[in-house]
């Protein structure tokens, strides 16, 4: 398929993936709506990042459906997405998933655990006793995602104001947690930076004019070091992160007023806040929420599940956002993104 965005319904009656064809300047003009076969929870938020996910050759896309305790697998092709396989999630309301190569890790915040399979030909197996539960009944997880060599698992935990680590071994097996503080509190969304720093977003609770970013680096067994502590971005409620290509800066959403933050990366993975607002949806109000960078490195894209819309971006050679529109063709319980 050409370049395309993602996002899902999360509708409680049945839950649908909306798929967006990228025009070369940026533009997203409607492609389809293809139901996931399960459902989503009907709420206006899906507090989670990377709910749907596309796997870096481009040729299947995942998505949660936490209404129905399920996970399911598109085939991405030249026509549109095509259902290849639907299955229990290994626990209860999932909320994100993580997928590199044929193994596929999803998290399950209604029992806050990690559950592994392996992913061939778009059908899923569940890896047998791969099971393993995060650092507190209480964790309320927000991410998943595998580090940036596959060595690694990581989870942000809201509830315990943690990071998880779980080593991945050859068989795909998880092993953990191994558990640290973070920097500040809240920790949300995450992404990498090609030399495995990892950016995670600090959300404080919520309160106004606090949110903010740190960062850590990781090593070959999955332990996390801090590099930069909590760097504020005069912003409030912040909870998704986006890193270019290229290493040099992070996008953070922040949905208590509709903006986009952005922070210069060093070549060590400290952070330097670059701009309080880069961009934003409806400046002043509330609704900006998941994000994700195309997959060619060219624009940033934002769910305003509020107005009901995808924002998006230029990113330019310096980190700046330059506006390219905002499409219709969402419902107010819009949740996840994924851009190819």
């Amino acid at each position: 398929m050409d370049a395309a965005v993602y996002v899902q319904t999360n509708d409680d009656a049945g839950n649908e993936i909306v798929a967006f064809r990228r025009a070369d300047d940026g533009a997203l003009a409607p492609l389809g709506r293809y139901s996931t076969g399960g459902r989503g929870t009907g709420a206006p938020h899906l507090p989670s990042q990377s709910s749907v996910v596309v796997s870096v050759d481009g040729r299947w896309l995942l998505v949660v459906n936490p209404g129905s305790d399920e996970l399911s697998v598109f085939a991405v092709e030249p026509d549109g997405l095509r259902l290849t396989d639907r299955v229990a999630s290994g626990g209860t309301r999932p909320t994100s998933v993580a997928v590199r190569g044929a193994l596929v890790y999803v998290l399950n915040n209604g029992t806050p655990s990690i559950s592994g399979f392996n992913l061939v030909d778009g059908k899923l197996t569940a890896l047998a006793e791969s099971t393993r539960s995060l650092s507190a009944e209480d964790a309320d997880p927000a991410q998943i995602s595998f580090t940036a060599d596959g060595h690694a698992l990581i989870v942000t935990e809201r509830g315990t104001n943690s990071i998880s680590s779980f080593v991945v071994d050859d068989h795909g097996y998880a092993e953990g947690p191994r558990t640290i503080r973070s920097s500040g509190q809240t920790p949300y969304g995450f992404d990498f930076t090609p030399g495995g720093s990892l950016i995670v977003t600090e959300a404080f609770g919520g309160t106004v004019g606090a949110a903010a970013a740190s960062s850590y680096t990781v090593t070959g067994m999955g332990e996390l070091m801090p590099v930069s502590g909590s760097v504020g971005d005069k912003r409030s409620e912040v909870c998704w992160a986006a890193v270019t290509n290229d290493g040099r800066f992070a996008f953070v959403t922040n949905f208590g007023d509709g903006t986009v933050s952005s922070y210069a990366i060093g070549p060590d993975g400290s952070l330097t806040l670059r701009e309080p607002v880069a961009g934003a949806t409806r400046h002043g109000r509330k609704g900006v929420r998941d994000e994700a960078i195309s997959s060619d490195g060219r624009y940033l894209y934002a769910i305003d599940a509020d107005a009901q819309k995808v924002f998006g971006w230029a990113v330019g050679q310096g980190g700046e956002l330059t506006p390219v529109g905002e499409f219709d063709g969402v419902p107010d319980t819009v949740a996840g993104l994924a851009a190819s």
